[in-house]
């Protein structure tokens, strides 16, 4: 089963200038090593069981010819070369073999699992499986299991869990579109869960269809009114642009950022009742970022 969303891949042109701006935002975040054969590289701020993720390419010439169909990476260039910010959501799988195997029985259209690594700067080695979905369901979601244990992968930075804007896990990403009912009728089918009820949210102002994975929720976000996913939805079409974290201070992330020479963040109230906090995409390269937690 889809146990939570494992993590966020946010691609930017220039992976230093990347890990500066996100160490702006608060991230302790780090060099993440090379993917073999797929010519990105990549820096990972690990929180307590997920982790933000910034990829860029390493060598153009090796990353074109790792592309394909049935690849992330295909069109990745392209996708920098317009503007960057979260490509894909990465759901976390107990069971990738099974899951792939149950949703072709439900008609999704999606690839076998296959085996991948990367070697970190410190020469731990990684291991996983991921799938994708194929033509016939493009979603910018894709599939992956973890080989290596979490104890290990938390090793692979300095500092896991620990970070000056307080923040310790993804709480929700969203992904936009025009059609929140069609779009989440067809991740309801994907996913093997139902398909949960419309709400409205109040900081992104969009009418939205939130699947929960685990400690994780999925949304699917329809604009409403003028706000954040409807600015995504013009200038990029339908897809992921916005995570949001929970933090211990959302004051202490205030002041960090604010400390490292960033703009206030634009503050708005969710239908929670909890105070919220976003980065824009000039402050966080491509994608918004949110915060959300106690002042």
């Amino acid at each position: 089963m889809f146990t939570r969303i494992d993590h966020v891949m946010i691609c930017v042109p220039d992976l230093p200038r990347g890990i500066e701006q996100y160490e702006k935002l608060g991230f302790s975040i780090y060099p993440g090593g090379t993917h073999p054969g797929k010519g990105t590289h990549n820096a990972i701020a690990f929180l307590q069981d997920d982790y933000v993720e910034l990829l860029a390419i390493r060598d153009q010439a090796e990353q074109l010819a790792a592309s394909g169909p049935r690849n992330p990476g295909a069109g990745l260039a392209d996708f920098i070369a317009a503007g960057g910010g979260i490509r894909y959501i990465v759901l976390q799988s107990d069971d990738l073999a099974a899951d792939m195997a149950a949703m072709r029985k439900r008609g999704v259209d999606v690839s076998d699992a296959i085996e991948g690594g990367r070697r970190t700067p410190a020469g731990q080695e990684l291991r996983w499986k991921t799938a994708v979905s194929g033509p016939k369901n493009p979603l910018p979601i894709f599939f992956i299991q973890h080989l290596t244990p979490i104890e290990e992968r938390r090793k692979q930075v300095p500092v896991a869990g620990t970070h000056p804007n307080g923040v310790y896990t993804l709480e929700r990403a969203y992904i936009v579109t025009p059609d929140v009912e069609t779009a989440a009728a067809m991740y309801a089918n994907v996913l093997g869960v139902p398909q949960p009820s419309i709400q409205q949210g109040t900081v992104i102002m969009s009418n939205m269809a939130v699947f929960q994975l685990g400690p994780t929720g999925l949304g699917i976000a329809q604009p409403y009114g003028p706000g954040p996913a409807a600015d995504a939805l013009e200038r990029r079409g339908p897809g992921p642009f916005q995570a949001l974290y929970r933090t211990t201070s959302m004051g202490a992330a205030a002041r960090w950022m604010q400390e490292h020479g960033m703009p206030p963040l634009a503050r708005g109230v969710r239908n929670t009742g909890e105070q919220a906090m976003l980065a824009t995409p000039a402050d966080a390269c491509g994608a918004y970022i949110g915060f959300v937690g106690p002042e």
